[in-house]
């Protein structure tokens, strides 16, 4: 395309810029109808939780051993275990437990540079099973239909970080009865169950709201994005990596003065993200990825790249209303797509994304808020209640092959 023709449509997208800017009083509005209802469902009092008495080596100690553990991406298992520990939700008679939840950190096991290791995450995550079926009766009456397990790696209870791979392991054949607690998510996937809860990624809360800037500033980047485009580490050839999604956004503008992209990572990132309009949150080698995260708390639109993606908290979060959504096929006509969004539509997307309980719904902060990522997940738990009366098993009835999966899983752990 010619410079006179981008510099026109630069001017163009100016002038929306500007006049989303002018009307920047217009600061929140709340969903109407159920979504908003169910965002702001409190749980206390619809459900009871018995959380199992481990040995420390499933949790605790692993986290001594790599303090790493609490920031990365995959931390929402040692934050569920802390918040359920002190939740008014929890229950200390098992007898009186709706659910029952088994505190372990199958991501805790992280390589030097920070990435988590999944393939001790199926024996241990069977020793766990082992030990709750041989010392509680309740795994045993639904061979873990009331169970729920928080298994945020990147294709959740698939452990293995590869699709491929992920897809010919499956679901570790012990958590196909139980509920699965998870940030993966994509529909007609062997790694994601029906009944399962979709998650968001952590991200740090008290790091992005120290990086908070004044909410009147003004949104002068269009499309904006930092991060890889290629893996040559582990896709040299191309086209595996994001499916060819993140490729296709670099060859087609990386000159484009619309779109901020790189893959460096300055230290103004959170800074950049409210200062821009749509924010890209392209699928890496899982769909999800924090951008989603940290676009919704700064307010940035979200443009989902994503074919079949299961967002979290879709009964209550209108992802539909507050994100603009791309097929990855469609990413060579995404400068056309997002400049013919109306401004009023935009700032429609913006009001909402501005309101609070948006944001706190995608985070697990510590103490726990009201509305929180935490209390979602309780919600999700809630809204499966009562129990149907397929859960419990008939005397002698048996579902699950212990001895199903790979060998190296039946090793002990």
């Amino acid at each position: 395309m010619g410079s006179c023709m981008w510099m026109l449509i630069v001017l163009l997208v100016h002038g929306s810029i500007e006049r989303v800017n002018a009307h920047q009083t217009l600061k929140t509005e709340r969903i109407s109808g159920s979504a908003g209802d169910v965002l702001e469902d409190n749980p206390v009092g619809r459900l009871k939780v018995y959380v199992y008495d481990l040995p420390s080596k499933y949790n605790k100690k692993l986290l001594q051993k790599d303090p790493r553990c609490l920031t990365h991406m995959f931390a929402a298992e040692i934050f569920m275990h802390r918040f359920l520990l002190s939740s008014p939700v929890r229950t200390l008679n098992p007898d009186d437990a709706d659910w029952f939840y088994t505190p372990i950190y199958p991501t805790c096991d992280l390589t030097p540079t920070g990435l988590p290791l999944p393939f001790k995450s199926p024996r241990m995550m069977r020793s766990a099973i082992q030990l709750i079926s041989s010392s509680w009766p309740y795994w045993n009456r639904t061979e873990g239909a009331d169970h729920f397990f928080v298994v945020p790696h990147d294709f959740g209870a698939c452990f293995h970080y590869q699709e491929e791979k992920a897809i010919e392991r499956g679901i570790l054949p012990l958590l196909q009865r139980a509920t699965l607690v998870q940030t993966f998510g994509q529909r007609n996937h062997v790694c994601l169950n029906e009944g399962s809860i979709t998650i968001p990624p952590y991200a740090p809360p008290q790091k992005m709201q120290a990086r908070q800037i004044p909410p009147d500033t003004p949104r002068s980047i269009f499309v904006y994005f930092r991060g890889l485009f290629y893996d040559v580490n582990n896709d040299p050839e191309g086209g595996y990596y994001a499916r060819g999604a993140r490729a296709a956004v670099w060859e087609n503008f990386k000159n484009n003065p619309l779109f901020d992209i790189s893959t460096d990572h300055p230290t103004t990132y959170y800074e950049d993200m409210q200062r821009a309009i749509f924010c890209l949150c392209p699928l890496g080698w899982a769909p999800w990825s924090p951008r989603l995260v940290e676009a919704v708390v700064f307010g940035c639109i979200p443009v989902i790249i994503a074919d079949d993606i299961v967002l979290p908290f879709a009964d209550a979060i209108p992802w539909e209303e507050i994100g603009v959504f791309v097929a990855e096929k469609d990413v060579p006509k995404l400068d056309t797509i997002l400049t013919s969004i109306p401004p009023e539509v935009i700032l429609r997307k913006q009001r909402l994304l501005a309101n609070p309980s948006m944001k706190r719904a995608m985070l697990f902060p510590q103490p726990a808020q009201s509305g929180d990522a935490f209390h979602q997940i309780l919600n999700g738990l809630a809204r499966k209640l009562p129990h149907h009366k397929t859960v419990y098993l008939k005397n002698g009835e048996k579902n699950l092959n212990w001895t199903a999966g790979p060998v190296g899983d039946l090793k002990p752990w």
